[in-house]
């Protein structure tokens, strides 16, 4: 689902994704990558773009050659999901913002069970968004 917005002459792209289950058949993960691909390409790089969702993959806590998407701060270990959401960020120039904040571990954790605990919830935002707004509000957040 997207949502454009066009503030004060700035427009706005809002996407909510919702990743398949990781027990789903290849096919349904395709379609979904595809599909978020063919959104993501629909919006001109000029635009502002935020994509918030459950991605279903883990980033992990390490960087790991991922410094220009990967703030560095996220939980746990790093799985193939994540590592499929780390490629996506950079293909499209985004960076994983809820990775650059340090934050407790019960507030990393968006999901948990009585045998794990993971982070899959996620924000991105396109690095024009990003540094324009980390420049203007330099020392706010």
């Amino acid at each position: 689902m997207s949502i454009k917005l066009v503030v004060g002459g700035c427009t706005l792209t809002i996407v909510s994704a919702y990743a398949p289950q990781a027990g789903l058949d290849e096919e349904v993960k395709r379609r979904f990558s595809e599909g978020l691909d063919k959104i993501v390409r629909s919006i001109p790089p000029a635009e502002r773009l935020f994509i918030g969702g459950d991605f279903n993959g883990h980033i992990g806590s390490t960087i790991g050659g991922n410094g220009e998407v990967h703030g560095g701060l996220g939980f746990g270990d790093r799985n193939g999901g994540g590592t499929s959401l780390l490629d996506f960020a950079k293909v499209f120039d985004l960076v994983i913002a809820n990775s650059s904040f340090p934050k407790r571990d019960k507030h990393l954790v968006t999901f948990q069970s009585a045998v794990a605990k993971t982070q899959i919830d996620y924000l991105l935002l396109r690095r024009l968004s990003w540094v324009t707004h980390s420049r203007r509000n330099l020392g706010s957040w």
